[in-house]
């Protein structure tokens, strides 16, 4: 619709767009798709230039900005659940049934390396999928705080001296977005954590930003 013309004619196309789909979850919750009430991400970014279709570029902490690869989505702020109830992914303090396979390196108590190969932390634990059963991120404590942050399994490379990570630096890891319980990570944690590591292929070192040739 014209918004110059709230009265004048509305192009919907042919066919028209069929009414949003509605999931009734387990719990109650009623969730649409499309749902064009849904919260966006938020971001900070500027136009490179006042030229329409301008790229963007990140404004303060690149890795926090929440564009590029490191865009986030707005998902629910609440745990995930098995189809028993249980909260999905936790540490493995918390599932005393779950552990790592005696075939594999079990990496806890290794160090762990960002990309400049300078030690950041310390594996405290592992976070497992119960309905999946793999694991889906590393607890890390940090060595300069003592505080632990999360990171994505599918961003460590673990061998058998350490863990290495090649998207953020040493020194990035403490702001890494935090979780606000010590056993439980929301959909919406999930999100921005990986967002973050996300950013950091591409934001974490300025000569990432440039062309390869």
């Amino acid at each position: 619709m014209n918004p110059d013309r709230p009265n004048g004619p509305q192009m919907d196309g042919w066919p028209t767009m069929p009414p949003p789909k509605k999931f009734e979850m387990h719990d109650g919750q009623v969730f649409l798709s499309p749902d064009v009430n849904r919260p966006d991400g938020v971001f900070h970014a500027q136009q490179s230039h006042r030229l329409n279709g301008a790229p963007i570029d990140p404004v303060g902490n690149p890795l926090l900005a929440g564009v590029g690869p490191g865009a986030w989505a707005a998902r629910a702020d609440i745990t995930d659940k098995t189809h028993h109830g249980e909260v999905k992914i936790v540490p493995l303090r918390a599932a005393q049934d779950h552990g790592v396979a005696s075939a594999d390196n079990d990496p806890r108590g290794l160090p762990v390396f960002g990309a400049d190969k300078e030690r950041c932390g310390t594996v405290h634990d592992l976070w497992v999928d119960r309905a999946e059963m793999i694991f889906r991120f590393i607890e890390v404590k940090l060595t300069s705080t003592g505080a632990s942050v999360m990171l994505p399994i599918n961003f460590a490379r673990i061998k058998d001296d350490g863990i290495y990570v090649h998207a953020i630096y040493s020194q990035q890891f403490s702001d890494v977005p935090k979780i606000k319980h010590p056993e439980e990570i929301t959909l919406l944690e999930e999100e921005k954590i990986m967002a973050y590591y996300g950013a950091g292929l591409l934001y974490a070192d300025p000569t990432r930003m440039e062309p390869l040739v």
